[in-house]
């Protein structure tokens, strides 16, 4: 290795960035899993920030001329002036940041500042705030909690979230890229092509780096995480959830979404998709009303009744089920005529013949034999057996002498009765315990295969959003009613959850969280991230016109700006973009006309990128506020600004610099009765300290702000955020 170390030090020396990208990928490669999931760890993102301005000291790339087709140039640039006086435009003068070895940078002047535009690269500390860009309030509770759309890139957005959400997130859902059509989602600002041989590889790149954030905003103690996919990724991506969640359980599901199917050339037609559950901690998936598409069947009125109990042999089956195995656990049992269960033997030696055991004459003595003869052994020791037999969990079949079959229900059977989700209706003559009949409308926990109208993406994906908006803008949207099943699973419970959804495409999950609360008047809040690209072909016609990211005619057609605002807008109001009351009506679980809308709130942000200057000299503050509001809970309004008297309390937080005044803040926080979060502005650790113990007594959590802001808010793209 001393060679190898050699070298990174020359390296280093010549160029300090390439030598910090090369000890990472020879850490990665000395680490390197023998087994699991070995991919290509491809460059970290660098994105390019067409609405950012460009300012001195900024990375860039080179814009190709408007209207010209080819893709830009992936040389980076540092700006290292800018003329702003200049006729026509302002002007920079940009410097090429990797010159050749031996050679001079090369200089370019007077290249407009438009035909510049900056770059986020991996190893970039940025101080990221929100900027509002609107909002629909629509309920006249102070109270209420809005729904969050962030305009912004995910990654950026989610190392955003761990100083507001870090450990607090109930569920997190995703629809993330396919990666099934050519040019179908981008990676380092160039879409991938079907061709393209590190496809997998790269995909699997963008995802790793974002499961990895969302873990750190995943409450461990009780969340799960969602997420949908095909056939083209699915076995990778198990594979990666696997290995960036090794304490979650783990399962998937199938839901047909697509009943007519989509062909496909050289395969059979695909009608579903996959949704993989990571389950942390306590999380379980809720009973649901009973529903043949679930994976069960309803019992019609004049069906039989069915025991949805289900009895397995008490023998041993399998492996390790033979009598030598366990010799404890070879017993008589002995039967009443009824088949009731009245005693329980001695455990048989292995050297003692069966037959010379000799039971009562009026009982039944059953042996646990197997099929084809042979001396197997029980499941359960005499006393768990017999208390088992007392409450009615052991059933007798047809009763043949010694070779009579004995069943029992395993303990998930037992606990399914237990917490109500089977009633018992009666009990057998051999005193076990008999099911009541699963009818319309009982609560179960479903299967693995779904089969629901009510999924289909056509219908009420495609279909529905086209009617919220008054024209289709938006390729292959979710059916609303399978995202509001879907996560309904794990929110039935939590009236307050906090559910997020970082590729939010069409705002399908936020329109769900809306339905969930009016049917139980909860209290839940969504977060969708989304940016504000637009399509392959899009992009394609715009840029033959002469437009470029950034223009307000590009803009304009990005899916936050196109789709998701006005559909979350649309969906809270009833009304669609023309202001026409949206036709249909919502179906299922809870119909009523879409033009009634919801009594919701919504905010929509788009995040910016603040010079360090501005950040240092505390003039950012305006633009962190909307996290301050955020982490506080997202409900009243947002403290934009401190007034003189140096505090302020809103709905759900206040914000003190005047530490003097925290008297008149401690009485502002109590008058309001709603403030969960206080932020104490000081660099002075005594002084907070100080200031936390006279809000001693008001229920709410205190928070240092530091008066520079730098140390709150600042991330890299490849360490993750910078917090206190």
């Amino acid at each position: 290795m001393s060679r190898l170390t050699d070298l990174l030090a020359q390296a280093r020396a010549y160029d300090p960035r390439m030598a910090q990208e090369l000890e990472r990928e020879f850490r990665h490669a000395t680490n390197q899993r023998s087994f699991g999931l070995v991919f290509e760890r491809h460059l970290p993102d660098a994105v390019e920030l067409p609405t950012r301005p460009v300012r001195r000291g900024d990375t860039v790339h080179l814009l190709p001329e408007r209207g010209s087709t080819k893709p830009t140039d992936p040389a980076l640039w540092t700006v290292a002036k800018i003329d702003r006086t200049a006729e026509g435009g302002a002007t920079a003068v940009v410097v090429e940041t990797k010159p050749a070895k031996d050679s001079e940078a090369e200089v370019r002047d007077g290249v407009a500042v438009d035909d510049l535009v900056v770059v986020a690269q991996h190893d970039d500390t940025i101080y990221p705030g929100l900027v509002q860009t609107g909002e629909v309030v629509n309920s006249d509770d102070p109270q209420a909690p809005f729904h969050t759309v962030i305009n912004a890139e995910n990654l950026h957005a989610l190392n955003l979230l761990t100083y507001t959400h870090r450990h607090k997130l109930d569920c997190i859902y995703i629809d993330p890229p396919y990666n099934t059509r050519d040019k179908d989602w981008k990676y380092n600002n160039d879409y991938v092509d079907g061709d393209d041989q590190y496809k997998h590889s790269k995909w699997l790149s963008m995802m790793e780096k974002r499961l990895e954030l969302a873990k750190e905003l995943l409450n461990p103690e009780d969340s799960v995480l969602i997420v949908t996919i095909d056939e083209k990724e699915y076995l990778r991506l198990g594979m990666l959830l696997e290995q960036t969640f090794p304490e979650a359980r783990i399962q998937m599901v199938s839901s047909v979404i697509k009943p007519g199917g989509v062909s496909r050339k050289g395969y059979f037609g695909r009608s579903d998709e996959f949704l993989f559950f990571v389950m942390l901690g306590n999380a379980t998936p809720s009973p649901v009303e009973s529903s043949e598409g679930f994976g069960f069947s309803d019992a019609s009125e004049n069906s039989k009744p069915k025991d949805p109990l289900y009895w397995n042999t008490l023998w041993r089956s399998g492996s390790n089920a033979s009598r030598s195995d366990r010799p404890d656990l070879f017993y008589p049992i002995y039967l009443d005529g009824e088949g009731r269960v009245v005693a329980a033997g001695d455990s048989l030696p292995k050297d003692v013949n069966r037959h010379s055991v000799e039971g009562p004459e009026d009982l039944i003595q059953v042996w646990p034999l197997r099929k084809n003869g042979d001396e197997g052994r029980w499941q359960l020791g005499q006393a768990t057996l017999l208390k088992r037999a007392a409450d009615g969990y052991i059933r007798v079949g047809r009763i043949n002498g010694e070779n009579t079959r004995i069943y029992h229900l395993s303990s998930g059977e037992i606990s399914k009765i237990e917490n109500g989700q089977i009633e018992i209706a009666g009990r057998a003559k051999d005193g076990s315990v008999i099911g009541v009949e699963i009818e319309s409308g009982r609560s179960v926990i479903p299967t693995s295969q779904w089969r629901l109208a009510s999924h289909d993406s056509s219908r009420f994906g495609t279909a529905l959003l086209t009617s919220c908006l008054g024209e289709k803008r938006f390729d292959y949207p979710k059916s609303l009613y399978a995202v509001e099943d879907t996560i309904h699973f794990f929110v039935a419970g939590k009236p307050d959850a906090t559910i997020l959804d970082f590729f939010s495409g069409s705002g399908t999950t936020a329109h769900a969280v809306m339905r969930l609360n009016k049917q139980d008047g909860g209290r839940r809040r969504s977060i969708s991230i989304t940016n504000n690209e637009v399509s392959f072909a899009e992009a394609k016609k715009l840029t033959k016109d002469g437009f470029r990211p950034g223009d307000p005619e590009w803009e304009r057609l990005g899916v936050c700006d196109f789709v998701t605002k006005p559909r979350i807008e649309a969906a809270i109001t009833g009304k669609n973009p023309a202001g026409d009351p949206i036709k249909g009506d919502y179906k299922f679980t809870d119909e009523f006309p879409m033009a009634d809308g919801f009594e919701a709130n919504a905010r929509f942000f788009t995040l910016t990128y603040e010079p360090p200057t501005r950040v240092r000299h505390g003039l950012a503050y305006t633009q962190i506020a909307p996290l301050l509001w955020m982490k506080a809970g997202q409900f009243g309004r947002v403290i934009e600004s401190i007034p003189d008297r140096g505090w302020d309390v809103a709905e759900s937080h206040g914000v003190i610099t005047n530490l003097a005044a925290v008297e008149s803040f401690a009485d502002a926080i109590r008058e309001t009765g709603s403030v969960t979060t206080a932020y104490i502005v000081t660099d002075d650790d005594l002084a907070f300290q100080s200031t936390v113990s006279r809000l001693d007594g008001l229920d709410v959590e205190c928070v240092q702000l530091y008066s520079t802001y730098l140390t709150n808010f600042s991330f890299t793209q490849s360490g993750g955020a910078i917090w206190p």
